[in-house]
C-alpha cells in the first residue's frame, strides 16, 4: 500500500499518519508492521516516531493476520432475495458481520456457511461472500457474492457509487432546524440537507470516528420522515454517497442529532420516559444496485425489526 503525505499532515508522527489512513487498522498494529520493517519512507524503514514534512511517499507492507477459522453455525438467516450469482440479507441489530479479534462465532459469516453451498473468496477465507458491511447494532439490507465474478462487479459499483444506500435513522432533537454545517439540495424532487465533513479516526478514543479535516471525504444526505414529541426526537431518511466508517452516525452527531441509542456518540444512556435500550436505532432500509449477471436494477428492501416499530409508536 502507498500513501503520500500532504502539506496538512507536516508535523504528524509516523504512526498516526497511517492509522488515519487505514481507520480500521489499530495504531498498535500499525506500530508492529513499523518495528518489523514493513514501513518505508523512500527507501528507509521509519521508525514510528518520525515527524512527516509533507510530499513522502509511505510504503506499507503489512503482516499477514492470524488466520481465523470462520466455520458454518446454524444461526437463522432471514434471506430478502437469492439467486445463482448473490444473496440479500436482512441483518438483525447485535449480529457481527465477520470474525475479528475476540470474534470468531456467532457471526453472519458463520451463518452463510451454513446456509449457502458456496460463496466468494475476493474477501478472503474470514469474509467469504462479504462485499460490505453493517455496523454490529445496525440492522438491514446488506448484499453477499456466492462467486467471486459477481463480487468483483458487485464491489466495482460500490466504488463507483453507482450503489444507492437508504436508511432509516431515529435521532435525537428536530433535524429539520437549519444547520451551519449542511446545505439544502433537491434530490428526486425533494429537498434533502447534505453533509459533507471528512471523516477520520478520533486521535483521543480510538473506537471512535470524529468529522475532522485532515479524513477522507464522506457525504450523507438526509431528510426528516416525521417528527416526534414537539421535535424531540425525528425520524430521517438517509442516503449516503460514501461508505465511510461510522458515517451516518459521526455526521448526525456532528450537527447536534446523535443517533437514538447511539452512546458511542454522545446519545443519552438513559432517555427520559424511554424503555431501557439495547441497541441504536440505524436500519439500512434499502439498497438499489445493477445484477452483475443481469445488467437489471435491483431494488430490495428489508422491512423495520419490530424494535424499531415499536421505538416510533412509542415516540408518536
Amino acid at each position: 500500500m502507498q500513501y503520500h503525505a500532504a502539506s496538512e499532515d507536516v508535523g504528524k508522527r509516523l504512526d498516526r499518519f497511517l492509522t488515519e489512513q487505514l481507520p480500521e487498522t489499530s495504531r498498535a498494529r500499525i506500530q508492529e508492521w513499523i518495528r518489523a520493517g514493513r514501513v518505508f519512507v523512500g527507501q528507509t524503514a521509519a521508525k514510528a516516531s518520525l515527524r512527516l514534512l509533507g510530499g513522502e511517499t509511505i510504503e506499507v507492507d503489512p503482516l499477514p493476520m492470524k488466520p481465523l477459522r470462520a466455520f458454518p453455525e446454524d444461526i437463522p438467516l432471514d434471506v430478502l432475495h437469492e439467486d445463482e450469482d448473490l444473496a440479500v440479507i436482512h441483518k438483525p441489530s447485535g449480529l457481527t458481520v465477520h470474525a475479528g479479534a475476540g470474534t470468531e462465532q456467532g457471526t453472519l459469516v458463520n451463518a452463510l456457511l451454513h446456509h449457502f453451498s458456496r460463496l466468494s473468496h475476493v474477501g478472503g477465507d474470514l469474509r467469504p461472500g462479504i462485499v460490505h458491511r453493517l455496523d454490529r447494532l445496525t440492522s438491514g439490507v446488506l448484499v453477499v457474492a456466492k462467486h467471486d465474478r459477481a463480487h468483483r462487479k458487485l464491489a466495482k459499483q460500490f466504488q463507483s457509487r453507482t450503489v444507492r444506500k437508504t436508511y432509516w435513522a431515529i435521532v435525537h432533537g428536530d433535524a429539520g432546524r437549519p444547520t451551519p454545517k449542511g446545505r439544502s439540495v433537491e434530490v428526486d424532487g425533494a429537498r434533502w440537507t447534505r453533509l459533507e465533513m471528512p471523516i477520520s479516526r478520533d486521535p483521543r478514543r480510538r473506537e471512535r470516528m470524529a468529522a475532522r479535516g485532515s479524513g477522507r471525504n464522506a457525504q450523507t444526505d438526509f431528510r426528516v420522515l416525521q417528527l416526534f414529541q414537539s421535535g424531540r426526537y425525528s425520524l430521517l431518511e438517509v442516503r449516503i454517497a460514501t461508505g465511510r466508517t461510522h458515517q451516518i452516525r459521526v455526521h448526525l452527531a456532528a450537527i447536534g442529532h446523535p443517533v437514538v441509542g447511539d452512546h458511542l456518540y454522545g446519545a443519552p444512556t438513559a432517555p427520559a420516559g424511554l424503555p431501557p435500550l439495547h441497541r441504536f436505532f440505524l436500519h439500512a432500509k434499502r439498497i438499489e444496485f445493477d445484477h452483475p449477471s443481469t445488467g437489471e436494477r435491483l431494488s430490495i428492501e428489508a422491512p423495520l425489526p419490530k424494535d424499531f416499530e415499536e421505538l416510533i409508536a412509542e415516540l408518536a
